[in-house]
């Protein structure tokens, strides 16, 4: 997907995008990524909190495998309903 395609939704669950808009390097830039797609704020976040950069650029760069990841999916699951502007609080999986 390039910066271009679904502009007017969320690359990762979507929805129709917000007012706020940030756009998510499938690989990530430290590993020389260059093709980013546009993501809620909460969508960022959640890739982010679940995902390293390594897991992006080895393995989760294809969107469809990212969003088949379980935490994912329950996440894509859970915020389906929510309005395009919808905010929480993202928190890191407890590896304890």
């Amino acid at each position: 997907m390039t910066s271009t395609e679904h502009i007017g939704r969320c690359g990762l669950c979507e929805r129709p995008l917000g007012k706020k808009v940030e756009w998510h390097h499938r690989i990530p830039k430290s590993r020389g990524g260059t093709e980013v797609m546009p993501v809620h704020p909460i969508c960022h976040r959640i890739i982010h909190a679940s995902v390293s950069n390594q897991e992006l650029a080895t393995t989760f760069a294809d969107v469809a495998v990212l969003k088949a990841r379980p935490d994912i999916s329950r996440f894509l699951h859970w915020i389906a309903d929510k309005p395009a502007d919808f905010h929480a609080p993202t928190r890191r999986p407890d590896t304890r």
